[in-house]
This record gives C-alpha cells, sequence and structure tokens, in this order.
C-alpha cells in the first residue's frame, strides 16, 4: 500500500513546530519590541550614543501657535555638533597633510645636503625636487647682470631680464602663491602648458650676486593657493640660497 503523506496538522497534546525564517529575511521588531529591548536595557543608548543622532526628540504640544523651544534647542545643539565634527575631520586631514609635507621636504633637504658639487646641487633642484614634492616642474631662475655683462651658462638654470624678480614680487614679499593660473614660459619655459597653479619664493643668494627666484609648478589648479601655509617654503627656500652661496663662497 502506498505511504499516506504525513500531516502537518498537531495531533491531540502536541506543539505545531516553528516555522524558521528564511535567511535574509529576518522579522523586523515592532514598537512594542523595541519599547520592551530597551526597557530591559535602560544603558543600551549610554553604551551606544550614536544612535541619539538619528533620533527625533519628541516635541511637546503647547497649543496652536506656540513653539517648543526645546526641541528647537535641541536641533540647534545637533547641528552645531555636526558642524564641530567636521571641523575636526578637516583639521585632522590638514594635520596628516602637514605632516606628509615635512616629511617630504626633510627628504628634500637630505638630497641636497648630499650633492657632491655644485652642478649636483643644482640638478637635484630642478629636476629631482619635482618628484619628491609631487610636481610638474621646477624652475630656478636668475636675473642677467644689469651692466651686460655675459651670463656664464649654468645647466638647469634661466635667465630673466633685469629686474623681473622686483615686477613679479613687489616690495616686501618674498612668496607668492597663485591657483587656477597660467604658467609664464619665461620661467617655466616648454613646461608653461602643464602650470595650473605655482608658488613662486624669492632667494636673496648674496650681495654679490643678482636676484634669483625659485617656482614650483602644478597641473592642478589648487595645489597652491593663497591662504596656503608657507612656512616650509620659507624654510626650503632658505637653504638652497645657503647651499648655493656656500658651494660658490660667496658673501652674505
Amino acid at each position: 500500500m502506498p505511504e499516506r503523506s504525513r500531516s502537518n496538522t498537531p495531533r491531540n497534546g502536541e506543539t505545531a513546530p516553528k516555522t524558521k525564517t528564511p535567511p535574509g529575511d529576518l522579522p523586523r521588531a515592532n514598537e512594542a519590541q523595541v519599547a520592551a529591548f530597551l526597557r530591559r536595557h535602560p544603558d543600551f543608548l549610554r553604551r551606544n550614543p550614536e544612535l541619539l543622532d538619528a533620533m527625533q526628540p519628541p516635541g511637546r504640544d503647547k497649543g496652536a501657535g506656540v513653539v517648543d523651544l526645546q526641541q528647537v534647542m535641541v536641533e540647534r545643539l545637533r547641528e552645531e555638533l555636526g558642524e564641530a565634527r567636521q571641523q575636526r575631520d578637516e583639521l585632522l586631514a590638514m594635520g596628516r597633510g602637514n605632516l606628509a609635507s615635512q616629511a617630504r621636504i626633510h627628504k628634500v633637504m637630505l638630497d641636497l645636503l648630499a650633492a657632491r658639487s655644485f652642478e649636483r646641487l643644482i640638478e637635484t633642484v630642478t629636476t629631482d625636487l619635482a618628484i619628491a614634492l609631487d610636481l610638474d616642474i621646477v624652475a630656478l631662475c636668475v636675473e642677467r647682470p644689469g651692466d651686460g655683462a655675459p651670463t656664464p651658462p649654468v645647466a638647469g638654470v634661466k635667465c630673466l631680464e633685469p629686474g623681473s624678480v622686483d615686477a613679479i614680487f613687489g616690495p616686501g614679499r618674498s612668496i607668492l602663491l597663485h591657483s587656477d593660473v597660467s604658467g609664464d614660459p619665461e620661467i617655466f619655459g616648454s613646461a608653461a602648458g602643464l602650470v595650473a597653479s605655482e608658488a613662486m619664493m624669492r632667494l636673496t643668494i648674496s650681495s654679490a650676486t643678482p636676484p634669483a627666484l625659485l617656482a614650483f609648478g602644478a597641473r592642478q589648479t589648487d595645489h597652491f593657493h593663497d591662504g596656503q601655509g608657507t612656512e616650509l617654503l620659507a624654510f626650503l627656500a632658505q637653504a638652497i640660497e645657503r647651499l648655493i652661496r656656500a658651494w660658490l663662497e660667496l658673501p652674505e
């Protein structure tokens, strides 16, 4: 005889089998269950304070035309807390960026100090510096003597017309930062088309030498911008001044 199919109907005194919830289709807690859970675990929100930011505080009904100032203050505090967190994250990101820049400058200084000749120093400034600082071009420029005397050619150094450095910086300025610009071919040469932001540093190498400048160029329009910190750039420029002066045995 064929076997009868077993019925799922429970017999007298038996308990109906529990139906399992398929994976990925977990039952959702209702309001009563959430309330019961919180009553059983009164410290839950204290242990998970981030959940408070996603919760809506209850308002108090004071009648038509009456504003619940408590709820308004809570919302304002939430906004201020969000802004404070954003500022904290921005400061942390800025701090990490400054540390990374500082480490790069330290590495550059070691490379400059390791140069075994003046020519190698200039090559390090105009070539290796761009790689170390993640730039597209680094240019070292010096003005021609105003008396018309010929300028000795130095590989990697560009010559500017007399008065160019003062015209670029103006009185009393030694560092300029420009964003969203077009590179000057007189300074950056054939690489000027790559430059969309730049940093210019005046170099006062010696009283016996014409004015000079060091220029950094980047293809990102905001790599350099007004308001950016210049302490590391000033330090690097002063170090290069001293190294060139020492190699050429020039007076201050």
